[in-house]
């Protein structure tokens, strides 16, 4: 997994997360894991096809996934409701559309799918086992996790050509 691929999503979660809940954020704990995914709590994944393939997945533990969709809505929140859910898939359409424009500014072409909103009452783990990134994003109101695995699309010239056309 390379660097230049990572960053724009690294960048993309510090600005929404700062801005979002107004405070600073910093980035904690990086981790590389190969294994599939455990999920902390209430998690919204979105994948990635083209030039760039993976996937990204904005994860929260359900205490702080309350915090912050209480922070959003402007007021206490149970954690049943279903704003909590929907803040946290917000929050990653947000991370992923500001390093979508980063990449895009690259030249990258690749096609962005409708998130999926993962919970920890659906198991304990995600199907595929890839190689990721995990970084923690320590805020005010708890940690944000970010799980990045993402590759380039080593596709022919020709399977572009088609592609693009």
């Amino acid at each position: 997994m390379k660097m230049e691929l990572i960053q724009p999503f690294i960048n993309a979660a510090d600005a929404v997360l700062s801005q979002g809940l107004q405070g600073t954020t910093q980035v904690g704990n990086l981790s590389m894991e190969e294994e599939a995914y455990r999920r902390k709590g209430v998690a919204g994944l979105v994948a990635l096809t083209g030039d760039i393939e993976g996937r990204i997945i904005l994860d929260l533990d359900p205490k702080t996934a309350v915090r912050v969709a209480s922070h959003y809505a402007g007021g206490e929140l149970p954690e049943s409701d279903g704003l909590v859910r929907e803040t946290v898939f917000e929050l990653a359409n947000q991370v992923v559309g500001n390093a979508i424009c980063a990449l895009n500014d690259q030249g990258f072409h690749f096609r962005v799918h409708p998130p999926l909103l993962l919970t920890s009452d659906e198991g304990d783990k995600s199907s595929e086992d890839t190689e990721a990134l995990v970084i923690c994003f320590e805020t005010s109101l708890g940690n944000v996790f970010m799980n990045v695995a993402l590759r380039y699309n080593h596709r022919r010239p020709a399977d572009r050509a088609v592609a693009g056309a």
